[in-house]
């Protein structure tokens, strides 16, 4: 029989919420620009989930284009959040390019990113 599937929910231990640790890891943390996206991350110790923070400016449009590119980068997380090699924090930042963009391509790039960084297997 097979094991029961892993969840692909995005729940409130897997996000990063409090501005002290976003300023943690712009500070301290790895950073890699690839494509759309700018990611941020620390990796941290094996048994624990990995989390997610997303950040949009401005610049990439009204609160409407913001939202999209939040949701589309939190998508990307939530598919792939079990392949990665090392839990690690990440914090994704938007770039202007991201607007327009579907979801393929958002993925794309968020998975080059990881493999560049050495978080995905």
């Amino acid at each position: 029989m097979d094991a029961a599937p892993q969840r692909l929910r995005l729940g409130r231990e897997s996000r990063l919420a409090q501005s002290r640790d976003f300023a943690r890891l712009r500070q301290r943390g790895d950073r890699l620009a690839l494509g759309c996206l700018v990611a941020n991350w620390n990796k941290l110790p094996a048994g624990t989930r990995p989390k997610l923070g997303v950040v949009t400016s401005k610049k990439i449009g009204n609160a409407v284009a913001r939202s999209r590119a939040r949701r589309l980068l939190r998508e990307s997380f939530r598919q792939h959040q079990h392949e990665f090699s090392q839990p690690a924090e990440i914090v994704l930042v938007a770039r202007n390019s991201i607007a327009g963009k579907k979801l393929a391509g958002v993925e794309k790039d968020f998975l080059a990113a990881l493999k560049r960084a050495g978080l995905v297997k």
